[in-house]
């Protein structure tokens, strides 16, 4: 098999589409589609179902993405190490994150990595915290920073950074402090299922003496975005980090509440598959992460 022609195809299972897969490999479409043809001649089956715009793989295409896959990954790790043996640092860095992590502060990071490593291109992933650990398990992204800590034996969690989630309210709200007691009253708008957000939220208050189902939702969000334009339109109150709403609260857009005896604090965590080997960028920006100056070092005033 051409190892061109499994690139092409694994590029358009990615994409799931022939159009896309060709954009980003800067070749015309019918070509890719004639590379993919001829890998299905070679192998004697089908390996694509066109379903109008949209392509799936078959039963078979399917089993030959997992080996394209890791064929792909071995070429470009080839490639980094060998340039590495020659003195640079170049080529693809794909990384998953959680919201915050991926909103506001691994940009600034990458922009100071770049700034020593100029050759390498990062590729942001950003989804709730079981999605990133989804793509680190199968290998779609070299390395995440996510929310919370799952237990799973093929996962390495290292320690990042401390955040505190913070109650926001519409800048028109009257209080400054509240009581644990006065929470359970507030109309309130979460985070969805599977945001470490939101884990992080629950396993407190917890530990605090409440159940978040007596919690008042009146709606819950995809997004750490959509939560701040839900409060800043007086829908309720929510649990933010304070890294996502400062500017909102220094500009008087939005207002932080204090909550009596109760403080959330979490941790953002990098993670990686323990049984796959560092290419030659992702061992660099790890190292580059772990030294950090933002690591341990984020202090949090309700009352900004």
């Amino acid at each position: 098999m051409e190892l061109r022609y499994l690139e092409i195809f694994y590029r358009v299972v990615e994409c799931g589409s022939f159009s896309r897969a060709a954009e980003e490999l800067h070749l015309t479409q019918p070509t890719v589609s004639i590379h993919v043809k001829a890998l299905e001649d070679e192998l004697s089956t089908r390996l694509l179902d066109r379903l109008g715009k949209t392509v799936v793989p078959t039963q078979a295409g399917r089993i030959l993405y997992k080996f394209a896959k890791e064929i792909v990954r071995l070429k470009e790790e080839a490639r980094t190490s060998l340039e590495e043996f020659g003195g640079r640092i170049k080529g693809r860095l794909s990384i998953g994150a959680s919201t915050i992590p991926g909103e506001y502060i691994l940009p600034s990071i990458i922009s100071r990595f770049r700034e020593n490593y100029p050759d390498v291109i990062p590729l942001i992933r950003v989804g709730d915290t079981m999605d990133i650990y989804g793509m680190v398990l199968h290998g779609e992204v070299d390395i995440g920073v996510v929310g919370s800590p799952l237990r799973d034996k093929n996962i390495v969690s290292r320690e990042f950074l401390e955040d505190e989630l913070v109650l926001v309210a519409p800048r028109d709200f009257e209080r400054t402090a509240i009581t644990k007691e006065e929470l359970l009253e507030l109309p309130l708008v979460q985070r969805e299922m599977g945001s470490g957000s939101r884990a992080s939220l629950e396993a407190s208050l917890r530990d605090s003496g409440i159940d978040s189902d007596d919690l008042k939702v009146v709606g819950e969000m995809g997004s750490t975005q959509a939560l701040i334009r839900a409060v800043s339109a007086g829908m309720g109150l929510a649990f933010v980090s304070h890294l996502a709403i400062r500017e909102n609260v220094e500009q008087g857009l939005l207002r932080t509440v204090r909550i009596d005896d109760l403080r959330i604090k979490r941790n953002f965590y990098i993670i990686t598959h323990r049984m796959r080997s560092f290419s030659p960028i992702c061992r660099t920006f790890l190292d580059f992460l772990l030294n950090q100056p933002l690591k341990n070092s984020i202090t949090v005033q309700t009352d900004i």
